[in-house]
């Protein structure tokens, strides 16, 4: 499954190599829509996110690189359970990343696949079906994600 999620990566950046338009599937108002994989695009490095809910605070800062790798750390701090937090490294598809996160909850470090959605002024965290690969938590299907039902953040100043 691993082989194939990279082969069907390495297929769609290189049929997005030869399409110079830029285009997803999703829009704000679309809480189901998949990301069309395309061209990456541009955004400013490093940019921040976050979002305070009900004493909830989640927070992502993202570095991308001119290949569209992505380095970064990501925080959800739930009000009155353990909270966890760690690093990111991924790939920005379009639109959308999907990256590793390394964290710690509970005393135990775990990894699990993440995807945001990064448009606009948001990042919205996308959601699907996961399976247990070798100790890590990843999608079933990476094209199956569904964007808008969860943990949305805004963009803030990134504090160096």
């Amino acid at each position: 499954m691993k082989q194939q999620f990279l082969g069907a990566a390495v297929l769609v950046l290189t049929a997005a190599a030869c399409n110079p338009t830029t285009q997803t599937s999703s829009t704000e108002n679309d809480s189901t829509s998949t990301p069309v994989t395309t061209p990456v695009v541009k955004i400013e490095s490093p940019v921040c996110f976050a979002q305070q809910n009900a004493g909830d605070t989640f927070t992502l800062q993202l570095k991308i690189s001119d290949t569209a790798g992505v380095e970064g750390n990501l925080s959800y701090g739930f009000k009155e359970k353990d909270n966890n937090k760690g690093t990111i490294a991924g790939m920005m598809y379009g639109d959308t990343l999907i990256a590793d996160y390394h964290f710690m909850s509970e005393g135990t470090t775990s990894v699990r696949e993440v995807a945001f959605l990064v448009s606009g002024n948001t990042a919205t965290e996308g959601y699907g079906d996961m399976e247990d690969k070798n100790g890590k938590m990843v999608f079933k299907d990476a094209h199956a994600l569904t964007f808008g039902k969860g943990v949305v953040m805004n963009k803030v100043p990134c504090n160096n």
